[in-house]
């Protein structure tokens, strides 16, 4: 069975959502942030530290954009994945690594100086990732602004988890609010979907 190391609120629910659209099963492993700190016996399993860790068989992932791309191929196929002789095959790539390169990376930043370790003489560095991350949403903005329900192919696909999960991460930087209309309600609409509740539920201690 494939397993799942997960903290609520953390990256790691992409591995966990996307489960969840696949419908497969798993075993979860819900961890106290930072699990480095808080759950030593942890790094003998990852020895970074981080999260997600997803174990299937004898394959160990640690990305949280790679695991939906691998459950998608792995388990497919599956309308959650884009094939490379559709369209938007580039373009759901692109999406899946944006998601996490381009977006999250600036909010891990913050999150570090500003939320986990505050420290007045990061707090300028912490607020500079914080715009980083807002300016870097034009491309998303501009692709969202014609009122488009998905981000590529016509369809839900793994590139809206990785995407989205950056936006509504952005409520823990107080940033929700500097971002546009359109691109909020796009992720809104997807926490609505069956298996984002599941996943939701599911991370949360005793939920």
């Amino acid at each position: 069975m494939i397993e799942l190391w997960h903290c609520e609120r953390s990256r790691s629910f992409r591995a966990l959502w996307a489960l969840e659209e696949m419908g497969l099963p798993y075993k979860l492993h819900l961890m106290t942030f930072p699990p480095r700190v808080h759950h030593k016996d942890y790094l003998a399993l990852n020895p970074l530290g981080t999260i997600p860790l997803l174990i299937d068989g004898d394959q160990r992932l640690t990305e949280s954009a790679a695991i939906p791309q691998y459950l998608a191929t792995r388990y497919g196929p599956s309308p959650l994945a884009v094939a490379p002789d559709e369209p938007d095959y580039g373009a759901y790539l692109n999406w899946l690594h944006h998601g996490e390169a381009t977006l999250t990376f600036p909010q891990t930043i913050w999150l570090r100086y500003v939320l986990f370790d505050p420290d007045q003489t990061h707090a300028q560095v912490g607020e500079d990732y914080r715009i980083w991350f807002l300016k870097r949403l034009k491309m998303l903005e501009a692709t969202l602004s014609d009122g488009r329900e998905f981000l590529v192919a016509g369809r839900f696909t793994m590139a809206d988890i990785v995407v989205s999960y950056a936006i509504q991460l952005a409520a823990v930087l107080k940033a929700r609010d500097e971002i546009a209309p359109p691109v909020i309600a796009w992720s809104d609409r997807l926490t609505t979907r069956p298996a984002w509740q599941r996943a939701r539920a599911a991370s949360v201690p005793g939920g």
